[in-house]
């Protein structure tokens, strides 16, 4: 159990790491890197993260998904209305346009461990399913609603926005603009809202 000091400076490793393994990848950024970039000895970087930069990246993954995630609320956790879709769709915008690095932490990250450090990979791949949980559970909250067809499956379709999301994302951090990331979010609102009765 972690002190309330601790705990802060716990906290302030993961938030600085956090910065450097965006911008150089979990494989690019060493253990030597983080200690120099959160001003932390090695002694005191084992002692927050038993299982060295593994624990840490983990760490990280939970830190950057619980960022993403806040920046979509409240509509995410609702998106029972084609108003809070469209709210969602904003926010998501928002967050990615006011990021310095463009591109997803979590799905870089996801796709990074998942052939190097496969137990990694789907402690982290977790964090991208509750996130397509949440769009699975908006679209049944649509179905629910009269919005779509009764018939409409809320797995398949969770599926073809998080695909469009994401895809978007990847031609966003390649291309270095959020046209891509905004022209995936509007075909995947059309996808929705083309099973509307």
């Amino acid at each position: 159990m972690l002190t309330t000091k601790g705990q802060a400076t716990r906290t302030r490793i993961v938030e600085a790491a956090a910065d450097l393994v965006l911008e150089r990848g979990a494989a690019g950024t060493s253990l030597d890197d983080i200690c120099a970039g959160t001003k932390t000895s090695r002694s005191q970087l084992f002692h927050y993260f038993p299982g060295g930069k593994s624990g840490l990246v983990l760490a990280l993954a939970a830190l950057q998904a619980g960022r993403v995630l806040d920046a979509q609320r409240p509509w995410v956790d609702d998106l029972s209305t084609w108003q809070s879709w469209e709210r969602w769709r904003e926010s998501v915008l928002a967050h990615y346009g006011s990021q310095p690095h463009w591109g997803c932490p979590i799905g870089a990250l996801s796709g990074e461990l998942a052939g190097r450090d496969p137990a990694a990979g789907v402690e982290v791949a977790a964090h991208m399913e509750h996130w397509r949980g949440l769009l699975r559970a908006g679209i049944e909250r649509l179905r629910a609603a009269g919005l779509i067809h009764l018939q409409a499956d809320p797995e398949s379709l969770s599926l073809a926005v998080f695909a469009s999301l994401h895809g978007g994302l990847l031609l966003t951090q390649s291309m270095h603009t959020l046209a891509p990331l905004e022209a995936a979010l509007d075909g995947a609102l059309a996808i929705l809202k083309g099973q509307s009765p």
